[in-house]
Parts: structure tokens; C-alpha cells; sequence
């Protein structure tokens, strides 16, 4: 009966690991913070389809066949639209990294839930 207990503990290594991942939902947005006080354009990886053609001079088949396929759910993790400040776009990224941080963290509470059952 007290290994049992102990699950429900959280261990040491455990609580590091949530302080590291909200820390780092709390400083992604430099992301955005950083271009735009360096004037350098989009964060590097973050680029669409546009933004390849004038980098690369032309956009790969497969991307371009692709590249509508998904629609995220919070375009650009901005929930006050395009023209939003530079505070919302900040206060949507922190939410954006703690609401996937949470999401991620339940599909594997449920994964081992499942697999704690059948093993």
C-alpha cells in the first residue's frame, strides 16, 4: 500500500520539469518580441508559402500541395486577430505555450492511464 501512495506524488525531477516548461511558455515570446525589435521578419522557421518563394526563389512541390491542408485553430498563436498589439500577441503566445503544455501533459496522463490498466 505505500508504493501506491507514491504515485500520486510528485517527485522532485517531476516539479523541475513543469517549472522548466512554464518558464519556457513564459519567455516564448521573445519569438516574436525579438524580430520586431530587430526588424528581421518572421520568426526563422515560421514562414509560409510566400515567404519561401522570396527566400528560395520557389516553393517545394510537396509544400505547395500541402500547404492548406491545415488550418490552425489560432492562426499564428494570436488570439487578437492581425492587427492586434504587441501585449495581446504576448499574452496569446503565453497562453498558446500553457494551454499545449496542458494538452499534451492530459494525452499522456491518459496514455498511462490506459497502459497502468492493460499492463
Amino acid at each position: 500500500m505505500q508504493h501506491r501512495a507514491g504515485i500520486n506524488k510528485m517527485t522532485k525531477t517531476q516539479k523541475k520539469l513543469w517549472i522548466g516548461l512554464v518558464i519556457m511558455a513564459l519567455i516564448s515570446p521573445l519569438g516574436i518580441i525579438l524580430p520586431e525589435l530587430l526588424n528581421s521578419g518572421d520568426a526563422w522557421g515560421e514562414w509560409g508559402t510566400d515567404t519561401l518563394e522570396k527566400l528560395l526563389g520557389y516553393v517545394p512541390d510537396g509544400l505547395k500541395k500541402y500547404a492548406e491542408f491545415w488550418k490552425a485553430p489560432v492562426p499564428d498563436y494570436n488570439l487578437g486577430g492581425e492587427e492586434s498589439s504587441m501585449a495581446v500577441q504576448v499574452i496569446s503566445y503565453i497562453a498558446s505555450g500553457l494551454i499545449g503544455i496542458l494538452a499534451i501533459a492530459f494525452v499522456i496522463y491518459l496514455i498511462s492511464k490506459v497502459v497502468m490498466k492493460h499492463g
